[in-house]
């Protein structure tokens, strides 16, 4: 496939953006604070409130989705895409985000597929979690938002997602910023067997191929997500009022269905979408990314991860990769913001 194919895009762009504040997701359907399951509140009144809490969510209809979003900064500042990864949240970049918009930049922070406050547009429409899914919704995202070429940044699924806009539309993204380096998937190659050290980091996802996994993760969500934390980022020290800020989201009714079947796919256990094939067999050739790149890694990541300098080769433009030290895990933004910020803007630099 061209990377000039807009996948018709442009259809997309006769809906009308809905910037609503927490108060107007009613308008899709979805009232503040509705979810399928309860947990602790979200609306915590304590000194324990972590720090740059998001203010209201806006809405906005895209392709597929009604996606939930932050919008922080000026409009007319050059733009930034932070992609949160699982199970994890836009409050990954709670602490990014105002130091992107101290130098002047526009920050927006979406909700993906099955988090937070995006809906699916129809109950027809499958839910799917393939890689190149959660790519076009990105696209259909900037098209709807007008946003032409971004700074694109992300860890875990939203590293892989940057990887993907990079590689297939490069003329969509001024440079990215990734965490954990080059994650483009290939079942072909994840059909090959790991020696049982390796495999054993990836329990969850052999886990998730059982009806067991389904009904366990359903059950257990919260518990899951926060063992995953513990497990991915073992020296850091959040606390219940950060986790539970985040684990609202993964009350979305969708939830449950797109981390099953993203991990599902992956594995080969599922099958996706023929109208994703032409995407997903230009990624089975592992392509190379032309544009500006820093890759990130903390000196403690406890999640499956490429080796440093393992993926080097696949960044063709100006590149440079860093490790954060400190006991910084595989939440990286959320555990050095600092960090991921000067990166962004680091990065940046390299379009001059």
């Amino acid at each position: 496939m061209s990377s000039n194919t807009n996948y018709n895009r442009r259809r997309f762009l006769s809906t009308a953006a809905m910037y609503l504040g927490a108060s107007g997701l009613a308008v899709a359907g979805i009232k503040h604070g509705e979810f399928t399951n309860d947990i602790k509140s979200i609306t915590m009144n304590s000194d324990n409130q972590p720090h740059n809490f998001f203010g209201p969510i806006k809405q906005i209809n895209t392709g597929l989705l009604n996606v939930g979003y932050v919008d922080e900064g000026p409009t007319n500042g050059p733009v930034v895409i932070l992609l949160h990864g699982w199970p994890y949240d836009i409050h990954s970049y709670a602490e990014v985000a105002p130091l992107l918009v101290a130098a002047g930049y526009r920050v927006i922070i979406p909700y993906l597929r099955g988090f937070g406050s995006t809906r699916f547009l129809s109950d027809k429409t499958f839910r799917n979690g393939q890689q190149s899914a959660l790519a076009l919704d990105v696209i259909d995202l900037m098209d709807s938002l007008f946003i032409k070429k971004p700074i694109i940044g992300g860890f875990d699924w939203g590293a892989r997602t940057a990887n993907i806009i990079a590689a297939l539309w490069p003329e969509r993204c001024k440079a990215i910023v990734s965490v954990s380096g080059y994650l483009i998937g290939r079942r072909e190659v994840n059909k090959n067997p790991l020696p049982p050290k390796a495999e054993l980091e990836w329990w969850y996802q052999f886990y998730f191929a059982t009806e067991r996994g389904r009904a366990g993760y359903e059950k257990y969500r919260f518990d899951f997500a926060r063992l995953i934390w513990q497990t991915a980022s073992p020296r850091w020290s959040f606390d219940d009022a950060t986790f539970d800020r985040t684990a609202v989201s993964f009350n979305n009714p969708d939830h449950v269905n797109i981390v099953i079947h993203n991990y599902r796919w992956r594995l080969g256990v599922a099958n996706g979408e023929t109208k994703y094939n032409m995407f997903e067999e230009r990624l089975a050739e592992a392509p190379t990314i032309s544009i500006p790149a820093i890759t990130m890694e903390g000196d403690t990541n406890g999640a499956p991860h490429p080796p440093d300098g393992s993926y080097a080769k696949k960044f063709l433009g100006k590149y440079s990769h860093k490790v954060i030290t400190g006991g910084i895990g595989h939440n990286l933004p959320q555990e050095a913001p600092k960090a991921f910020a000067d990166a962004i803007m680091e990065v940046d630099s390299y379009t001059h």
